[in-house]
């Protein structure tokens, strides 16, 4: 208790090189949490996949799409337990330069879809209106709260891979069943997307943008694929079968490099903690060395003065790791507020507060460790002699 109380007389001697010192800790603390809660948020598709779901895409590109009767030998696939599909309808809402506005808009079958995602709850009599309406629609717990969109509300947006004006009544809200579930999304009738686009340029093809896959075991996902993809090998639209994993994997991958950058930086920050501690311990050290000389000579040992010495740098160390965590969470819900559907699953994981904290904790005992080497093998009267 005595040495304790020393530990803190000692860091209020200069309040303000410890509470800057405090605050650099937590500011890289913070930076550091941030930038891992992003890359997490940014593979929580891939975390959320399910693992018995395949996706079949055109082997090209996702935008080219898939005709409409593969569906029926999809379904024959031995292996396979259920088929959806779904396209990608875009379109824009208000004002194109808000990042709310934009959201993941799908035209989906309405007799199956939902089946193959339950992690998307949606209440019984808001299903069967959503199948009964043509142009009813159906969109997550987030994007409603986001917008205010209501059951009965109409949502309005102008079209652009599909021209001209779009109205849809939202019939369903659904809410996710996992903390990964996208909640973020609107969904609508397939059936209405064909008839308007034949009625509005008639002889356009509509099609198939990908389609949804359940199969009965994970362990058959590599033979289902191969087969799907070898009997559509030789056709017109030439097929990727993959699991809906590897599928969300493909978009992360796109932007690898800038989730390398983000990793080496949050390594980078646990170093600039480090540096910032290190530099106030040394600077107290070098200040008190006559004071430890003194100690010894009254009988304290090495330990006492290795422990004054770590003990000051593991508290500041951890207060800085404390408050840069209680910040994390203000900033990051910020952070999601402001781009919500580009990062419409964001929480600070367990294992990003235990890092910060470990960061911090690791930086304590790196900073003190040559300053309390130092104290401990100096000679009493090298330490008298000194002048600070």
């Amino acid at each position: 208790m005595k040495l304790l109380r020393l530990v803190f007389k000692n860091l209020f001697r200069h309040r303000l090189r410890t509470a800057l010192t405090i605050l650099g800790i937590a500011t890289a603390v913070m930076a550091f949490g941030l930038i891992r809660t992003i890359v997490g948020a940014w593979n929580a598709g891939v975390t959320g996949a399910a693992a018995n779901r395949m996706i079949t895409r055109h082997r090209v590109s996702l935008i080219f799409p898939i005709p409409l009767p593969y569906r029926e030998e999809i379904a024959r696939m031995p292996g396979v337990t259920g088929v959806s599909w779904a396209n990608w309808f875009g379109g824009v809402y208000g004002d194109p330069n808000d990042f709310k506005n934009f959201w993941p808009r799908f035209a989906v079958d309405p007799e199956t879809y939902f089946d193959l995602y339950p992690e998307f709850q949606l209440p019984p009599d808001q299903l069967a209106a959503f199948k009964k309406e043509r142009n009813a629609c159906v969109i997550g717990r987030k994007l409603a709260q986001q917008h205010g969109f209501k059951l009965g509300d109409v949502v309005t947006m102008e079209g652009d891979i599909y021209p001209g004006s779009w109205q849809w009544v939202v019939r369903g809200i659904y809410t996710g069943r996992d903390p990964s579930t996208d909640e973020t999304q609107m969904f609508f009738q397939y059936a209405y997307l064909y008839e308007q686009v034949r009625q509005r340029e008639p002889g356009r093809p509509v099609d198939a943008g990908f389609y949804v896959l359940r199969v009965g075991s994970p362990d058959a996902m590599a033979r289902v694929a191969t087969a799907l993809d070898g009997q559509f090998e030789n056709s017109r639209a030439p097929t990727k079968t993959e699991s809906e994993r590897e599928f969300q994997q493909s978009f992360v991958q796109m932007s690898s490099a800038i989730i390398t950058s983000l990793q080496v930086i949050s390594v980078v920050i646990v170093g600039i903690i480090l540096l910032v501690l290190a530099n106030t311990i040394v600077m107290s050290v070098r200040e008190r060395t006559r004071e430890y000389a003194v100690l010894k000579t009254l009988g304290f040992s090495g330990r006492h003065l290795a422990g004054l010495v770590l003990g000051e740098a593991l508290v500041i160390s951890l207060s800085g790791g404390v408050l840069g965590l209680l910040l994390t969470f203000p900033i990051v819900k910020g952070f999601a507020k402001a781009l919500p559907t580009f990062f419409p699953v964001i929480n600070v994981a367990p294992l990003t507060m235990a890092l910060g904290i470990g960061a911090a904790l690791l930086a304590g005992l790196a900073a003190a460790a040559i300053p309390a080497n130092r104290v401990v093998r100096m000679p009493i009267v090298v330490g008298l002699r000194t002048v600070a």
